[in-house]
């Protein structure tokens, strides 16, 4: 009879500590930083769908805690906005992570925000490589322009490419893919034979366009923001008959991004370039996700900024199933580093030295296929890691 007593006690006391523990899995904040307006409002907007997109598959709840998203809009390229709304999500919002931010500016002025409230920082596109040195609570799902610029490189070389104009926009990731993409030719024996940085809102290249021309190089080497920019300078290259004067047209992923092809038109046909992702990427995991995205989204085509935004959310939830639950900096950059699996863009790492994404790069010429313009992938380049920290 005492035995049974002090059974029913025990379950109800267990009982009681289930209901307690389930009553303080508090939900997981997430406050996410994009541009949602103004020249980049593309990028948030493709960030968040793949956000979305995956909570949609995977479900709103996470190693027991519900998923709440709060989003801020930087407005574009604005460092002292992005900072205070960093801010304003943990000391008004108490989130448990920060997320989002598309452009480097604006990540690097996040980062101390990062350090001094504990919590980690997922970044979703920001590109330049020094982002994830700003903080030792930010990981990164998106890539880095060195990571893509330096297989550009090689390949150049190995096909007869031997002297190139680099144009680029003058801000960090335009600064990366310049370095690394002259490094890495240079190194192979190959010659510079002119170089331009770009206001990162220029509307008109004819001047430098006619420069390259003049400067007679095998190839041009070019990295803008895609939108308005991107289609100006592509334009104007077959406008202006670079091509016609064999001068090969070379670019990171960017300039071919998915949703600007129908705006570039024929000017984006035989450009070569080298990237981490294509919405034609031919792989089980990416069928899936394009056809997923269609039908969620079918004003639009997944680009690598929805990609970095859908890893970013499996990313969070594979760490927080791994933890328990515990959101916290320490515990989620311990578990995010190492972390690895098949993306839609293929099989990805979270490196852990650096905490940036180890990811194949592939060589793509956009060409129109049933009457689409996409980027073909023809060639595959293995598990990069981010040669930028590498020093090579």
């Amino acid at each position: 009879m005492k035995f049974a007593r002090k059974l029913a006690s025990a379950v109800v006391v267990a009982a009681a500590l289930t209901a307690f523990g389930t009553a303080q899995a508090k939900d997981l904040t997430i406050g996410l930083v994009l541009s949602m307006s103004g020249p980049f409002a593309d990028y948030g907007k493709q960030i968040k769908h793949g956000i979305d997109l995956y909570i949609a598959e995977h479900g709103d709840t996470v190693a027991g805690r519900k998923v709440k998203l709060l989003v801020k809009d930087d407005t574009g390229i604005a460092p002292a906005v992005a900072r205070r709304l960093a801010q304003e999500f943990l000391v008004n919002d108490k989130v448990d992570i920060l997320a989002g931010f598309d452009l480097t500016p604006n990540a690097f002025s996040a980062a101390p925000v990062a350090t001094q409230g504990k919590v980690p920082m997922v970044v979703m596109n920001a590109a330049t490589s020094a982002v994830t040195e700003k903080s030792p609570n930010i990981v990164r799902t998106s890539m880095t322009l060195p990571q893509v610029s330096a297989p550009l490189a090689r390949w150049a070389h190995a096909n007869n490419i031997r002297n190139v104009y680099t144009l680029v926009a003058d801000y960090g990731p335009g600064h990366d893919s310049e370095i690394q993409f002259q490094k890495t030719f240079k190194s192979l024996g190959g010659k510079i034979v002119g170089e331009v940085r770009t206001p990162v809102d220029t509307a008109d290249y004819a001047a430098y366009l006619s420069r390259i021309r003049d400067a007679k190089p095998d190839a041009a080497f070019f990295f803008v923001p895609p939108g308005s920019s991107s289609v100006s300078l592509m334009k104007g290259f077959k406008e202006r008959g670079l091509d016609k004067a064999g001068i090969k047209l070379l670019a990171t992923g960017d300039l071919t991004d998915e949703n600007e092809l129908a705006a570039l038109g024929d000017a984006a046909v035989d450009v070569i370039s080298s990237f981490h992702y294509s919405d034609a990427h031919d792989s089980p995991e990416n069928k899936t996700f394009v056809a997923a995205y269609r039908k969620a989204f079918p004003k639009d085509r997944p680009n690598f900024m929805a990609v970095g935004g859908y890893d970013g959310m499996q990313l969070i939830y594979k760490v927080l199933e791994q933890t328990k639950g515990d959101a916290s900096a320490e515990a989620f950059i311990a578990a995010a580093k190492g972390m690895k699996w098949n993306s839609p863009r293929g099989p990805v790492e979270i490196d852990p030295q650096t905490r940036d994404i180890i990811q194949n790069i592939y060589i793509r010429k956009t060409e129109r296929v049933n009457g689409v313009l996409q980027n073909t992938e023809f060639d595959t380049i293995k598990a990069v890691k981010d040669p930028g920290k590498a020093g090579e």
